[in-house]
């Protein structure tokens, strides 16, 4: 079997800028890759989804080229839109709450922070979740 690709040192410093700094959020290594968790729940994974490896990604989409993919949680109207909204976003079927984006030049990394903080929001406790509509300072 191959060696795992594992996310590059850029992409998981520009993650860590977002996820790293939520109320008592905290990054650590997964199974393959990097993943943010609060407690014990993930709200953020990124991983290179390659051959040799199960991947949704590839299920999905039919791409088979290494691919570096973001899984992150959503729910209600937000949910529903990046479902169908199709590339670069896609819908693992593990977790009704759980959509994967694909990472790569042309994302918009203003969209993923927004994502990435909802997704935080999502699991977090409320008490922390409500820190995120503080005002800064």
């Amino acid at each position: 079997m191959a060696r795992r690709i594992e996310p590059t040192d850029d992409v998981v410093r520009r993650l860590d800028a977002i996820a790293g700094p939520l109320p008592e959020a905290y990054q650590e290594d997964a199974w393959t890759g990097v993943r943010w968790r609060i407690r014990k729940k993930t709200f953020a994974h990124v991983m290179v989804a390659q051959v040799g490896y199960e991947s949704a990604y590839f299920d999905i989409t039919g791409v088979r080229d290494p691919t570096t993919v973001l899984t992150f949680r959503a729910t209600g109207d937000e949910l529903l839109a990046l479902v169908h909204a199709g590339l670069p976003f896609y819908k693992p079927p593990w977790s009704p709450t759980i959509v994967g984006v694909v990472l790569d030049e042309d994302t918009d990394w203003d969209e993923i922070a927004e994502l990435v903080t909802e997704s935080y929001r999502f699991c977090a406790p409320q008490r922390l979740a409500r820190l995120l509509d503080q005002p800064s300072g």
